[in-house]
């Protein structure tokens, strides 16, 4: 499995356990984030910290879920960004729509 799922009290935190997230990844996790989702999940965490490649696929994976969160009225939080994939959703001006933090423990912080 490219991706943990984890069920914490008020929040599911996917880990992303690849090196990338790009088209290899990215149509499985927007289909779980979609089932998370169904299953009446409104707050996600999704934590890249192993992650040190990010393509325009994984952005669409990322964006889906911000989009899901939000339409459930929930939150969605990127944590763990290493410094490419950082430089990434800042050249695409994402970091001003997404809700970053350093850590899962940062993140559920800011949900609970």
């Amino acid at each position: 499995m490219d991706f943990n799922i984890e069920s914490r009290n008020n929040s599911t935190v996917i880990q992303i356990q690849a090196e990338k997230l790009d088209t290899h990844i990215a149509p499985a996790l927007k289909s779980e984030l979609v089932l998370v989702s169904g299953k009446g999940e409104k707050n996600i965490i999704l934590d890249l910290k192993k992650c040190q490649y990010c393509d325009s696929s994984g952005l669409s994976a990322i964006l889906v879920a911000n989009r899901l969160c939000k339409n459930a009225g929930g939150v969605f939080v990127l944590c763990g960004l290493n410094e490419a994939v950082e430089r990434l959703i800042t050249i695409s001006q994402l970091d001003t729509v997404l809700t970053i933090t350093g850590t899962v423990e940062d993140a559920e912080k800011m949900i609970a």
